[in-house]
């Protein structure tokens, strides 16, 4: 099925109101880059993120923003303000509401995505379907479906796709995981990640009528909302389950990517996965925890931990880190290397590691006028698997059952180490953010068994689990089949 224009779209509902895997694509494929080198962009998506887009690429030679979109008029009109500043008389830039309007364009080379997560998986595989390269924002996907068929519009349209996550265009970081996969501290066990840093609360906002100046139709897309409240509108949709994917797959897509970096290169997906935590504290609106802590398992034995902690509280302290466990006792802990009951440490001198140079978006460049997928730092497969591990520690949680506010509801008795590390977390929000082990809840997800092949869920709340694998979808917005992509 081609993607729909949105010519198209007007017309039809006029009756409605392995990253080590080698991917697809050759210098012939995907948008084939002018004979003067030019690359022709579009950002879709402008408030936050999508001005960094923006500067990224007025740093870049030879780099035109041909689009920039958005279905706020407000934001859209500031963005080209800005923009024609920026540009000192070389101001050539359009300005549109519909992604699908830029993308008709058959002069486009690429697209950066920096839409809501909602939308991420749609623009990108409209994107590979009319031939344009894609710098996606993290998170690739809003749910494990939508991800696998963007893996699959990649190998059968053969575009660059570049995953935001920054750390993959990092050499010391790449450097570091080359190590680790070569043996030097011996056998990893646990690679740990946290996303702990601080937030507050969103209140709540009342079901009102979208402002004139917002294109409600367009901002949704594909997300099965129907009523407008100003908790959507523009940043805290990250807390909405329709939305957004809380912090574990925002802020966290970073460490969670990171964490499984360091695992075997030949693992893809974990077998099984948990996830305990809850929205602490703040009795507001949104629907996603504040604090969570989960763990996924691969096939080979190595573990992923994973730490959410956005409660405020006095001596916060903020971790946005990875942290390395090795079977013989000895850890990597902020760049330093500890050996097994050693409390001195050695810091970390290690060569860099094999990434295409230039940092996140001059190597997204680079990938594109090469029209080599291979060269993207944080390709599709990365994305995907990063991702995926996300949902499926987040899909636990959502299928959790309340439980009392202690040490014993991490039933961690067969994992001392899981048993450990929560137990830190749980003094914090005891004693740090002061919540009583009386009258409190964890919400605790259960163990949930995922097939990597079929990537389904299987076994024990294999049924609860499946019906999170994909979201619903508005008409006209329909994510494709791997058979209709």
């Amino acid at each position: 099925m081609s993607r729909i224009s949105r010519r198209q779209f007007i017309k039809s509902t006029s009756a409605f109101a392995g990253a080590s895997l080698l991917l697809c694509g050759t210098s012939a494929s995907g948008k084939v880059i002018g004979a003067n080198n030019r690359l022709r962009i579009a950002v879709a998506g402008l408030n936050g993120r999508g001005q960094s887009h923006i500067g990224g690429w007025l740093e870049q030679d030879n780099v035109e923003i041909a689009y920039v979109i958005d279905p706020d008029q407000r934001v859209l009109d500031r963005a080209l303000k800005v923009l024609k500043k920026k540009t000192e008389g070389k101001f050539t830039t359009k300005g549109v509401r519909d992604v699908r309007e830029a993308l008709d364009d058959k002069n486009l080379d690429a697209i950066s995505v920096a839409t809501p997560n909602h939308w991420h998986s749609l623009i990108t595989i409209w994107a590979a379907q009319a031939g344009k390269h894609v710098y996606v924002e993290k998170p690739m996907s809003h749910d494990i479906s939508e991800g696998r068929i963007v893996v699959e519009a990649q190998k059968k349209y053969g575009v660059v796709i570049q995953h935001g996550t920054q750390s993959r265009s990092n050499a010391q970081i790449a450097g570091l995981h080359e190590a680790i996969h070569a043996g030097k501290f011996g056998k990893l066990k646990i690679s740990y990640g946290y996303c702990c840093k601080p937030r507050g609360g969103i209140g709540f906002r009342e079901v009102s009528d979208p402002p004139d100046r917002l294109d409600w139709n367009l901002w949704r897309g594909p997300a099965m909302v129907e009523q407008y409240h100003r908790n959507y509108v523009h940043y805290n949709w990250h807390w909405f389950w329709k939305t957004g994917n809380g912090d574990l797959n925002n802020q966290g897509t970073h460490q969670l990517d990171i964490a499984r970096w360091a695992i075997d290169p030949d693992q893809t997906h974990p077998i099984r996965t948990m996830s305990l935590g809850g929205r602490f504290q703040w009795n507001d609106q949104g629907e996603t925890p504040n604090t969570m802590f989960s763990i996924a398992e691969y096939p080979n034995g190595q573990y992923v931990f994973f730490n959410v902690r956005n409660v405020n509280y006095d001596d916060y302290e903020k971790q946005v880190e990875n942290e390395y466990y090795f079977e013989d006792g000895g850890k990597i802990i902020r760049n330093t290397y500890y050996a097994k009951g050693s409390d001195t440490g050695e810091k970390l001198s290690l060569p860099d590691g094999k990434v295409t140079p230039g940092g996140n978006w001059k190597s997204f460049i680079t990938a594109c006028r090469a029209g080599d997928p291979n060269m993207a730092n944080g390709n599709v497969y990365d994305a995907h698997y990063g991702c995926v591990l996300g949902h499926l520690m987040n899909n636990s949680y959502r299928i959790g059952e309340k439980m009392p506010f202690n040490l014993k509801s991490g039933q961690f008795g067969d994992n001392p180490d899981a048993y450990e590390h929560f137990s830190k977390l749980h003094d914090l929000m005891n004693k740090g953010v002061g919540l009583p082990e009386d009258g409190t809840e964890y919400t605790v997800g259960p163990w949930t068994t995922f097939d990597s092949e079929t990537e389904r869920q299987v076994g024990e709340n294999a049924e609860m689990a499946n019906k999170l694998i994909k979201d619903g979808d508005r008409p006209g917005f329909e994510i494709p089949t791997v058979a209709t992509v």
